[in-house]
């Protein structure tokens, strides 16, 4: 992590002292670094629990229209269009992490396609059109609480046939509607990791697979 930048690594952005780097892992922008500053609940997905999320999106990430509700240091919403996505919300109430995502999003070769909002997501999912999405990263501050009331926002804004990802403390499994069904999960001692799809109807549903990542 303290090596220099590579050829690979486009961009990256000041961080402040006492905070940490992440690396997007897989695409166009592989290598390219992301500060995580030292910000109360700012808790960015491990690499491996991302290289395990990013395998199972494979097939349906190119083209996809994404939403990275919490986005902290950016680090789903980027991967998600590092490998392929058309388009990714990057929402983010606190200013100073919108800030750092803006400026990296502008130093990346196509990173226009990642829109950083300033907002509290649950403030910001009301005014926005339904179905908007194929994709949705739900990973809040585990302090907060949030999952009940952000599922009750987010998922009338994704697609039929869209994907939801949830990251939750391992003992809370959050309930989700019946046309909805678990695809693969797993779990650290932190964290359970999950991705759902939203399915047309009993012919559509996929068979749950377990995973430890």
């Amino acid at each position: 992590m303290k090596k220099p930048a590579s050829s690979r690594s486009p961009g990256r952005v000041v961080a402040p002292a006492g905070s940490g780097r992440i690396r997007l892992i897989g695409g166009r922008w592989r290598g390219t670094r992301l500060d995580v500053p030292a910000a109360p609940g700012l808790r960015p997905t491990a690499d491996r629990v991302r290289e395990t999320l990013f395998n199972w999106l494979m097939p349906m990430l190119p083209g996809a229209r994404v939403l990275d509700l919490f986005a902290g240091s950016g680090a789903l919403g980027l991967e998600a269009l590092s490998r392929g996505a058309a388009s990714a919300v990057l929402l983010e109430r606190d200013r100073t992490l919108a800030t750092a995502l803006r400026a990296l999003a502008a130093r990346l070769p196509g990173g226009e396609a990642a829109h950083i909002v300033q907002a509290d997501a649950l403030a910001w999912l009301p005014s926005q059109p339904d179905a908007g999405f194929d994709l949705a990263f739900l990973d809040p501050p585990f302090a907060d609480g949030l999952w009940n009331a952000a599922l009750a926002g987010v998922l009338p804004k994704l697609a039929r046939e869209a994907w939801l990802y949830i990251e939750a403390p391992p003992e809370l499994v959050p309930v989700l509607p019946a046309d909805w069904t678990l695809h693969r999960e797993g779990r650290t001692r932190q964290v359970r990791y999950a991705l759902y799809r939203r399915c047309r109807g009993p012919a559509d549903t996929l068979a749950p697979h377990a995973s430890g990542g």
